[in-house]
């Protein structure tokens, strides 16, 4: 089973592209179920493969269910499985996928936590002060909410990535695909004034120089941005929220504003109109309005006086 991990994770780096933070985690899933199967057999020998059961892996799941793993959590190890089981068989290691047919947990879905546009304003102000770390955390803020940026694609921006006479900026997204989108002004005067304070031997980066660093002077990583954007919007009456509430405010408030669907998704690097979908719920209001106004049979109205009938 082990070297069938390592061609997997080769599978997923030179095929797939996939993100460092995907492949670790892949890995550390796989693992995890060679050790169940282990102690499972009360033993330390190699496992092989072509032994490995549906029954083995809904044993596996029903332990960390017991453990107190959360159903998101159990749905992202058993998707991990299924797509190392269905490589195997495409690479003739196995004949069967052991995992045809087992069925993924259901999730909750519930509604995106979306900021007030007076929230995100108020958020945008929240780092205060000159200091380079200040002046970074805000312009990070504004680049997260100017552009609808996952947390791991505002992380890798470089500075050659910023093209600031056209106000657009390159995004990697996942599977490391680019994007660009459009950045706004307050956004990059933020940027400015951050690499404005930073030292002269941080400002003199190549290009492919990261754009936000951390007070090393490295990449700032996805984690410091999380507790960085927990701590700032802690203040809001809402309570804390994640960097991708950024995101979705973005996304929310673009089509609060008359923004199409099909721009929104080709913004956010969704693949799938379906996913983009998920926001014209939060959105309804505007919908409603825009109806009532365009639709000629939305208001029950008077053929002859074309007043309100509830008003007659």
């Amino acid at each position: 089973m082990e070297d069938a991990i390592k061609a997997f994770v080769m599978h997923l780096q030179v095929e797939r592209n996939a993100s460092h933070e995907t492949i670790r985690n892949y890995r550390s899933d796989l693992h995890q179920l060679m050790r169940f199967l282990q102690q499972t057999e009360q033993e330390t020998v190699p496992i092989r493969i072509d032994t490995v059961t549906g029954d083995d892996i809904r044993a596996y799941l029903h332990r960390l269910d017991q453990q107190g793993e959360k159903a998101s959590s159990l749905a992202r190890k058993l998707a991990c499985l299924r797509s190392f089981f269905r490589f195997l068989v495409r690479e003739g290691q196995l004949l069967k996928n052991p995992t045809e047919n087992l069925r993924s947990p259901k999730l909750p879905k519930p509604l995106p936590r979306v900021l007030t546009k007076d929230d995100a304003a108020a958020l945008m102000e929240f780092p205060t002060g000159q200091s380079p770390l200040s002046l970074r955390d805000r312009a990070l803020l504004e680049t997260m909410y100017s552009t609808g940026a996952r947390v791991s694609e505002v992380v890798g921006i470089n500075l050659d990535d910023l093209n600031e006479t056209d106000g657009i900026v390159c995004l990697r997204g996942k599977g490391r695909k680019e994007r660009i989108v459009p950045i706004g002004d307050l956004a990059l005067r933020a940027i400015r004034q951050y690499r404005k304070s930073l030292k002269p031997p941080a400002r003199s980066g190549s290009p492919s120089f990261p754009m936000f660093l951390n007070h090393r002077g490295g990449r700032i990583t996805t984690r410091s941005v999380a507790r960085m954007v927990s701590r700032y919007s802690s203040r809001l009456v809402g309570g804390a929220v994640s960097p991708h509430a950024l995101r979705h405010s973005y996304a929310t408030h673009l089509l609060d504003e008359g923004a199409d669907l099909r721009s929104i998704q080709e913004m956010l690097g969704h693949a799938s109109l379906s996913t983009t979908q998920k926001y014209t719920h939060l959105a309804m209001d505007q919908v409603l309005a825009v109806y009532d106004s365009a639709h000629p049979r939305a208001r029950a109205t008077s053929p002859l006086s074309g007043k309100d009938r509830k008003s007659s």
